[in-house]
């Protein structure tokens, strides 16, 4: 890793050429007879450049039919075009700085590369069977871990097949998390397009269509579900042919692969078919280099801290190594695969989760290894100065309420919105999803879109930019209620992203007027757990703020996360059955199908009730 500085210090050398004329030398003033230049410039900075008098490039200008004052900005004809006439050579150069990493141009020896293994994206319309192919294929059981069976975070797994590994990101297949697919596609070698046998082609699966289209990746169809009473190949086949996917058969040049993944039916069948493909493409990366890839998914650890996972694309990640991740920076204190398993290095194409971070990285966000730590601290520094500066363009707005008012007037307005998610591929998602309904009425404007629990530094946030706060899968405690109330801050609550996008819209159409709301009663604090046999386990808790009501919904709040939501099977106080307890007292709770409970969580009591009559 000692190569690493004086490689990007190489990077920052390395121009491109755009114009170079020659001239007299005998008139040139500046260094070597050349001006160098990085992109547009004043009038009066070129003037000092050149040690030119402003008026004397003014006037030519004007004779050219350009009328500039000392302030106007020039581009690179105007450049060139007073270059020439005062005698001089020019040269541009594209000049990348340490903290723009992202944009530099990686040209590795030839010699230097070898196979690495092809990373596949899993893609295709919700519900078609995207997870339990993963399943499949990793013989694990994911499907189970998710909320209604649909997928809302990114996943990334390995597989080995006739001695090669293959790479598996699994996104999301709703409309929601297009821009999730669209960053999968962005970093992957093959596309394998689940199609459903018996569904046929559904909107999401156009969209993953376009997604590989933009990203010129070849794509696999895999027809699934072939096991399934109405299943027709052939008819997915013939509609996928009206979206330029033609198979083999039929003449194109996209493998179609007829699978069952619930009954594991010709898995290795679709496997072969994707080493085929990644053969062809003769993929090849330089592990011997810093390592530099992409950030799949990231989020905060109870336990561990800032830990995101991370897909290097080229180079070797060791631990030890010092990372800018986004706007952060750290050391790769501890990395582990899919299953773990503590890692030494990752090599290309590997996907590995990482500890160590100073702070949460974004979904998406751009990763570099370096070899100084103050490097590393030094351009992440610079890296956030930049986005800070980039974010601060947060405009006024009202409630939904108000949104929904002057919609029905048909007035404009702009819709300010704080989104805050259980990860940051939730947040993003979400983010996408809104900033697509804006039109010529309403200007949905994201302050901030990020993963982790509703605050009041989000409320001091709202309140300064007059936005409306957005949880999704979160929940405000009750400080942070009560700093919202205070501020007269509007909080607003989902579990189902389809439910979020749909209340804005009505707002957005005039159409909007809550029937039922949901308030909250209460929240205790789980203090100790009782492990009761053909029971289950009683949390021993405090109510915090409030009350609890034996009757109405109840959700488990951990760190700020709802990590289930149903209703009591029991409300007790000092061994008596209640129907209701009140701050500052204790009590027994057994929450209906759910004894996951751990000291700390918060159990939160509500009601929906009827708003308006």
């Amino acid at each position: 890793m000692g190569k690493n500085k004086n490689f990007a210090n190489k990077q920052q050398r390395e121009t491109n050429v755009s114009t170079k004329v020659k001239a007299d030398k005998t008139k040139t003033k500046v260094n070597g007879g050349v001006f160098i230049y990085t992109g547009a410039i004043s009038v009066g900075e070129l003037s000092k450049s050149l040690n030119v008098p402003v008026g004397e490039i003014i006037k030519f200008l004007f004779l050219q039919g350009k009328m500039i004052t000392i302030n106007s900005i020039l581009d690179d004809e105007l450049i060139g075009l007073v270059c020439l006439e005062f005698g001089y050579d020019f040269e541009k150069k594209n000049i990348v700085a340490a903290e723009n990493f992202e944009d530099l141009e990686i040209n590795d020896d030839p010699s230097k590369l070898k196979p690495r293994p092809a990373v596949v994206t899993i893609m295709g319309h919700v519900d078609h069977g995207k997870t339990t192919l993963i399943d499949a294929i990793r013989n694990s059981n994911l499907v189970e871990g998710e909320v209604g069976g649909i997928s809302q975070e990114i996943g990334a797994y390995q597989k080995e097949c006739k001695g090669q590994k293959i790479t598996f990101i699994d996104t999301p297949g709703h409309e929601a998390f297009t821009q999730m697919r669209a960053r999968g596609a962005g970093v992957t070698d093959i596309v394998v397009l689940v199609v459903a046998a018996d569904d046929g082609v559904m909107p999401q699966t156009i969209e993953a269509i376009d997604h590989a289209k933009a990203a010129n990746v070849p794509v696999i169809v895999a027809i699934n579900k072939i096991d399934k009473a109405g299943a027709d190949p052939e008819r997915v086949k013939t509609e996928l042919m009206q979206h330029n996917i033609i198979a083999e058969e039929y003449g194109g040049d996209c493998i179609t692969v007829e699978i069952s993944a619930k009954k594991k039916q010709n898995i290795d069948g679709l496997l072969e078919a994707i080493l085929l493909v990644a053969e062809m493409k003769e993929l090849k990366a330089n592990p011997d280099r810093y390592a530099l890839g992409t950030v799949l998914e990231a989020k905060l650890d109870k336990n561990e801290g800032p830990k995101a996972t991370l897909l290097v694309q080229n180079g070797t990640l060791k631990e030890g190594d010092y990372l800018v991740v986004g706007t952060s920076y750290g050391k790769a204190r501890r990395m582990t695969n899919e299953f773990r398993k503590v890692l030494n290095e990752a090599t290309p194409s590997t996907p590995v989760s990482v500890i160590g971070l100073s702070e949460v990285p974004l979904a998406g966000d751009r990763f570099m290894a370096f070899s100084e730590e103050s490097e590393a601290r030094s351009i992440a520094t610079k890296r956030k100065l930049i986005k800070e500066s980039q974010d601060r363009n947060a405009t006024s707005a009202a409630s939904l309420e108000d949104l929904f008012n002057l919609a029905k007037e048909g007035e404009v307005k702009n819709l300010n919105i704080i989104i805050k998610a259980d990860s940051t591929g939730s947040a993003e998602a979400v983010k996408s999803s809104l900033e697509k309904l804006s039109n010529e009425e309403v200007k949905i404007n994201i302050v901030r879109a990020t993963s982790g629990a509703i605050t009041e530094s989000d409320v001091l946030l709202a309140t300064a930019s007059h936005a409306i706060i957005y949880g999704f899968n979160v929940r405000p405690d009750a400080r942070t209620r009560a700093k919202a109330a205070e501020e007269k801050v509007e909080i607003r609550l989902h579990r189902i992203i389809y439910a979020l996008i749909e209340e804005i819209e009505a707002a957005m159409k005039g159409m909007l007027k809550p029937t039922f709301v949901e308030e909250v009663r209460g929240q205790a604090e789980v203090r100790r757990l009782f492990k009761v046999s053909k029971l289950g386990t009683i949390a021993g808790c405090m109510v915090v703020d409030g009350y609890i009501k034996s009757t109405g919904g109840v959700r488990v709040i951990r760190e700020g996360i709802v990590v289930y939501e149903g209703k009591l099977a029991s409300l007790q106080r000092e061994k008596d059955s209640v129907k209701e307890v009140k701050n500052g007292y204790e009590c027994g709770m057994l929450v209906e199908n759910f004894n996951d409970i751990k000291e700390g969580d918060i159990i939160e009591c509500f009601e929906v009730v009827e708003q308006g009559k």
